[in-house]
């Protein structure tokens, strides 16, 4: 592994214009790993022009701000892609644009994209591997970039709560905590600090959410329910680990319609029980436990949720 590693540091250090891109609909895991390695090359290579593009995401901005960049003036470039499997999910960047491709990601997928590939399925999150490439190759970092690294890596774990979470897991955040001084009030502040109305919609979701006989739980937000709750569409994914010690729920899905990109946007999580193979079957993918998808009609979201409940009522009769 640690070769990887020193392959992508030369790579980068190849290359004097660089663009890292992550998946749509970012969360804080995808803009933190994106904006720490944009930081960090910065930071050992002052002359390397780096940006990171892609649809920002307001709830996120104490995180940095995202660049423009036209790719059609872009000479001799790398691409490097944080926290997305395929290219069909990358936001704002297009592959033949570039010279040469890195990916670094910790999600499950069988097809090689990239000239070069960092993909460990075993790692909490993309910040948790971008955290490995610093100490494995003595990159420097600041206060501002481990602080980046860690949010990404207890906010992809919630919290070391899931079970992605490892020894490893555990010993790399724990350097940063130390090597850094890092304040964990203020970082929890910034990543955990809510409105009342979004605690509002959240006891919304949990008074509205259907749970069928066999242990899944759903529920469709409207525009409507957006209004009223003076939300936007990513407050929904952002609480969907919000439900993750329910007792009668094996899995739960959330859809919520995202008008920019006119697809109903789904986030769907277990406890325990397999659910990306049901998603990819549906334009979607992700981790075991930890999936999304993009639907672009009502009908299909039904029967992805069908098959959600189908797949728990296998798992109650096996365990019966």
């Amino acid at each position: 592994m640690n070769s990887i590693f020193k392959q992508i540091l030369k790579k980068i250090k190849e290359y004097d214009t660089i663009v890292i891109a992550r998946h749509v609909g970012p969360d804080p895991d995808a803009i933190a790993s994106q904006l720490a390695l944009k930081d960090i090359i910065e930071y050992n290579f002052p002359h390397k022009k780096v940006y990171a593009v892609g649809t920002g995401v307001s709830r996120f901005k104490f995180l940095g701000i995202l660049d423009k960049v036209d790719e059609s003036t872009l000479e001799h470039a790398l691409l490097i892609i944080t926290d997305v499997p395929r290219f069909d999910r990358v936001d704002g960047a297009y592959k033949p644009r570039y010279d040469f491709t890195i990916k670094i990601d910790h999600h499950p997928c069988d097809e090689v994209i990239c000239d070069l590939e960092l993909v460990d399925e075993s790692s909490s999150s993309a910040c948790q591997l971008i955290t490995e490439l610093v100490y494995k190759t003595k990159l420097k970092i600041n206060k501002d970039i481990a602080s980046k690294l860690y949010l990404g890596i207890v906010a992809d774990s919630d919290r070391f709560l899931l079970s992605y979470t490892s020894g490893k897991t555990l010993e790399l955040s724990s350097k940063l905590l130390n090597d850094y001084d890092l304040d964990l009030m203020g970082l929890y502040q910034n990543l955990y600090d809510r409105s009342i109305n979004e605690r509002r919609f959240e006891a919304y979701i949990i008074n509205n959410l259907t749970i069928t006989e066999n242990g899944f739980g759903y529920i469709k937000i409207t525009d409507d329910v957006i209004k009223k709750y003076e939300v936007d569409s990513s407050t929904a994914s952002n609480m969907v680990n919000n439900l993750n010690f329910i007792r009668e729920l094996k899995a739960w899905a959330f859809s919520s319609f995202d008008d920019k990109m006119g697809l109903y946007k789904i986030n769907i999580r277990s406890r325990g029980l397999v659910i990306n193979d049901v998603a990819e079957e549906y334009n979607g993918g992700g981790h075991k436990f930890a999936s999304g998808a993009r639907l672009k009609s009502e009908e299909e979201v039904d029967l992805l949720f069908e098959a959600l409940d189908k797949r728990c009522k296998e798992d109650k009769e096996n365990n019966q």
